[in-house]
């Protein structure tokens, strides 16, 4: 079986890509709000959140865009340390919303300092940040950083992309006080790409009601009208929903500690790894629990590299952007298990001693 150690799509178990080989429904039928009204509070479980959870046909990219044009009434403040922070930069600009960013050196953690000092120099109503930055292996500080903003504006929006880490660590929703939590079916949920979700707060909600021009596709008052009713506006991916549904329940029956605790784990092996031949990229005591980047101190090609890998069904990530050649990355989120690592590390000790194996026929 391939496994792909990339930060995203991930490997999908074969009874959830076999779950949307279900015969089709009307997406205004009956039995259409049945499944979307089992998917809604397990989803709830998850984000670990009372209020309510949007489900859209999208990327999260779309959600980051859902949350500008929803929550930023006059101007937002991004943190970036990376290349998905500083989307949330260019999907501001593209939208006309007033933006400031705040920077630190990719690799680095935003820190809560950062963003107190940040947040005096205007009149802001949301933050931006990534929650993991994949493209780093940086987690940052959420937590801290709603708490610090809050307690210099206690009106702000906190909008959070956690794409590569929702469903694989624990980000609490209501109890840190976030409002837009967003992320991806692909990554740690470990579904096929083409859904996104956002758990969004009753505060967020109330400041959509204010905004004018929130768009269509993604207006959270309409996702919000619809959600009361198990539907959404416009036609949804049907048979992703239906794997959805599914990989729910595998979620729900390993148990989100357990989950937490797994992707913890496989961290922890991974980055003493990796310690030990290369070095890591990102800041030591802000290091992703789903995604670790590597510092190529040994010049690898990582084509070549990867070319090897392929042989045995794995494929790893290069750099991201400037980071490209740079820095390697390797994902064990979703469906990874310890196992799966260790097969992998000893595929690519052999590749770094040059007693390169012959591939399975």
């Amino acid at each position: 079986m391939a496994h792909l150690f990339i930060p995203g799509p991930t490997d999908v178990a074969p009874e959830i890509l076999s779950a949307q080989a279900q015969p089709m429904i009307g997406h205004r039928s009956q039995a259409f709000a049945d499944l979307f009204g089992r998917i809604q509070p397990r989803l709830r479980q998850v984000f670990l959140t009372q209020h309510r959870v949007y489900v859209t046909a999208s990327s999260g990219s779309g959600l980051q865009e859902a949350a500008l044009r929803n929550c930023v009434a006059r101007r937002v403040l991004v943190a970036v340390n990376g290349a998905f922070s500083d989307r949330w930069y260019e999907i501001a600009l593209a939208n006309g919303i007033q933006t400031d960013r705040v920077d630190v050196p990719w690799g680095k953690a935003i820190t809560p300092d950062t963003i107190g000092a940040a947040l005096s120099h205007a009149d802001y109503d949301a933050i931006a940040v990534v929650h993991n930055e994949s493209s780093t292996g940086v987690e940052n500080p959420v937590a801290a950083i709603a708490a610090a903003a809050r307690t210099i504006r206690p009106d702000i929006l906190v909008l959070v992309d956690a794409v590569s880490s929702a469903a694989g660590v624990r980000i609490e929703t209501d109890a840190w006080g976030l409002d837009v939590v967003l992320t991806s079916a692909q990554k740690c949920f470990a579904l096929p790409p083409g859904l996104a979700f956002a758990a969004v707060s009753d505060r967020a909600l109330e400041r959509a009601a204010t905004v004018s021009q929130r768009g269509w596709y993604f207006d959270f008052i309409l996702l919000e009208r619809y959600l009361a009713r198990n539907m959404t506006p416009a036609t949804p991916a049907i048979s992703l929903l239906y794997a959805l549904d599914a990989q729910l329940g595998r979620i729900l029956n390993e148990g989100l500690e357990a989950r937490f605790a797994r992707h913890a784990e496989m961290a922890e092996y991974c980055q003493n790894w990796g310690e030990q031949r290369f070095g890591l990229f990102a800041q030591d005591d802000y290091r992703s629990k789903t995604v670790t980047a590597f510092s190529n101190s040994r010049s690898l090609d990582i084509s070549a590299l990867n070319a090897y890998l392929v042989g045995f069904g794995m494929t790893i990530a290069n750099g991201y952007g400037p980071l490209k050649g740079k820095t390697f990355r390797i994902g064990h989120m979703g469906e990874t298990r310890g196992h799966d690592l260790e097969l992998l590390f000893q595929r690519i000790d052999e590749f770094l001693d040059g007693a390169q194996a012959e591939p399975p026929k």
